[in-house]
């Protein structure tokens, strides 16, 4: 195992690749994406803003998915206010909501006015597949994830509005299973943020194909006949979760900080994926699993946007990192009906002990990792 030089990726993340300098894609990608002539790809996107525009009439021209999130503030500022495009947004709802996501949802619509189709889950089906994911994959929301993605697909075949948004490109810019360059979002359908995991793996006599239809990708030939485009918005323009940050502030959006209504454990910042309180459960299950979570992977964003020295981005990762929020982990078992001392042994059941050792009863980073950790510098598992 080792870690980056550069930043405070570790090669455990699944698909991270790493240089014979030992520096990660993700950073030789920050690189690259300075030299890029953003006029002329700001040129490309009016043009395809023009190639859609007005192309349903009156009706829609366009779906961003989109949640209550600074980025999703950016977006619809792009497409509605600078591209002059008539957007509908589509959402899945959240299983429970922050107050502060609930301000930041209802001022996106007002702030912008734009109309919102939200998909609202099945409770039933989510408790029950929220269950079995935690127990057979260690990621606690596979469904609700393969949900975001595939419900904007799915609505824009059913309207037949071919174009389809999407912020960043979370393959390319922080390493994935697809690391090419690229405007179209069409192979989402296989990124592993929500895992092609056979259906056969989560029905049973009570869950059927009809019970988690917003979760079901478009065949090829539905996509092929609307001839849907799906693209990424961080093709055309520089992106920055901190800059779409500062920009939504402007707009009305608030981060836990500006609202003092939470402020979570494990955590460098408080204004990302701050609209639901227990889906972040299922983000901190990569620490035991990969011995990393957001504090890594926010702090090695800042690290390649110049924001912070790897240094003390290294401090908050050995401080933070392996915390679990207990409002976000009790607001979870609450919704799942699940007891906290069966979580924790599904914990220890995937937890990596080559990566991840117990102190006072707490999964934390084995020594000789910590010091790997600190160095940039590999160390043998």
């Amino acid at each position: 195992m080792r870690y980056c030089k550069k930043c405070v990726m570790p090669d455990s993340r699944p698909y991270m690749k790493f240089d014979k300098e030992g520096i990660c894609y993700p950073c030789r990608v920050a690189e690259q994406l300075k030299k890029i002539d953003w006029k002329k790809r700001w040129k490309e996107l009016e043009m395809l803003a023009d190639q859609y525009r007005g192309i349903n009439g009156d009706y829609y021209d366009c779906i961003i998915a989109a949640s209550s999130g600074k980025d999703s503030y950016f977006q619809v500022h792009v497409f509605k206010e600078k591209l002059h495009m008539n957007p509908l947004i589509v959402s899945v709802n959240n299983f429970t909501w922050t107050k502060t996501g609930e301000h930041n949802w209802n001022n996106l619509l007002k702030e912008f006015g734009v109309d919102a189709h939200i998909m609202s889950l099945n409770p039933q089906v989510c408790k029950t597949l929220f269950r079995k994911a935690l127990e057979k994959l260690g990621s606690p929301t596979w469904y609700f994830d393969r949900a975001i993605y595939a419900y904007p697909y799915s609505t824009a075949v059913k309207l037949n509005i071919p174009l389809v948004i999407y912020g960043e490109d979370t393959n390319y810019l922080y390493g994935g299973p697809h690391t090419e360059e690229t405007p179209s979002a069409i192979k989402q359908i296989t990124n592993d943020v929500a895992k092609p995991v056979p259906w056969e793996v989560w029905l049973d006599d009570k869950i059927t194909m009809k019970d988690v239809n917003p979760a079901i990708f478009p065949t090829l030939e539905q996509i092929n006949k609307v001839k849907l485009d799906p693209r990424f918005l961080s093709y055309y323009m520089p992106w920055s979760g901190y800059k779409n940050m500062e920009f939504a502030r402007t707009r009305g959006f608030k981060t836990l900080d500006d609202t003092g209504e939470w402020k979570r454990d494990g955590y460098l910042e408080q204004y990302d994926q701050i609209d639901s309180v227990g889906y972040l459960t299922h983000t901190w299950f990569k620490f035991p699993k990969f011995g990393h979570q957001r504090v890594t992977e926010v702090g090695s964003l800042w690290i390649r946007e110049g924001r912070i020295s790897r240094e003390k981005v290294v401090e908050k990762v050995l401080e933070e990192d392996w915390k679990l929020d207990k409002k976000m982990l009790k607001d979870f078992l609450n919704y799942i009906n699940y007891k906290e001392e069966d979580f924790w042994k599904v914990v220890d059941r995937f937890a990596n002990r080559d990566i991840v050792e117990k102190r006072d009863g707490i999964w934390r980073l084995r020594k000789n990792v910590e010091q790997a950790l600190r160095n940039g510098d590999e160390v043998k598992i």
